[in-house]
């Protein structure tokens, strides 16, 4: 069986994402969450993962054992065993890849200012320039998709993909921060709130002691 090591449901935005991947295709794995910022954190984490953080997917499948640290690299792992991850057409799967690479390491100023925080409310706050054109690259993005592939699914692409997994942090930290955004945006958001998944991530970040 697949194990997967998190971090804090609260705060592991990283972890979210893969977490939610492979729920979504209905891959079993065993959960490993790792309380982050305590003494001991460090060394949890190195006993699973090489680069010291989470996540880390661990697959020990057929006598072999396969280690991915990263989140966009384990969920290209994912989607070798479930190809449905990535959309089916060739020009919609390039798009789907190109922006969950550019949600991988882009948008810093919102990272920075609107970190993912489930249990906090925190309307109006942190809206710099910097976090303002962040928020607006992210809406474009969605709203083109949603433009093009409504028509398929209630997903960015239709189906769930990748992409819909590497923007979910995103949806936290639009419902903590208040952020607002165009109808066809809202009833991505929407969706993606609505998944049991997110549900279940949501519950364990308000059940888990601070």
């Amino acid at each position: 069986m697949l194990k997967l090591v998190i971090g804090d449901h609260n705060t592991s935005s990283w972890s979210l994402r893969p977490w939610l991947a492979a729920k979504q295709v209905r891959l079993p794995f065993e959960e490993i969450a790792i309380r982050l910022d305590r003494p001991e954190t460090r060394d949890d984490i190195r006993r699973y993962s090489p680069s010291g953080r989470v996540p880390c997917l661990i697959d020990e499948a057929d006598g072999e054992r396969v280690v991915v640290w990263e989140s966009l690299a384990i969920c290209e792992y994912l989607a070798e065993l479930a190809p449905a991850l990535w959309p089916a057409g060739r020009a919609a799967r390039a798009e789907a890849r190109a922006v969950s690479a550019e949600m991988h390491s882009g948008f810093a100023a919102l990272r920075q200012n609107m970190t993912m925080d489930i249990r906090a409310s925190r309307r109006g706050q942190a809206r710099t320039p910097e976090v303002g054109r962040d928020i607006a690259r992210l809406v474009q993005i969605w709203q083109s998709c949603r433009s093009r592939y409504a028509t398929a699914g209630p997903f960015l692409f239709g189906t769930f993909s990748i992409a819909d997994a590497m923007f979910a942090p995103v949806v936290w930290r639009f419902v903590t921060y208040g952020v607002g955004v165009p109808p066809a945006s809202q009833e991505w958001l929407e969706t993606m709130l609505s998944l049991p998944a997110m549900r279940e991530w949501q519950g364990a970040a308000l059940a888990a002691s601070h």
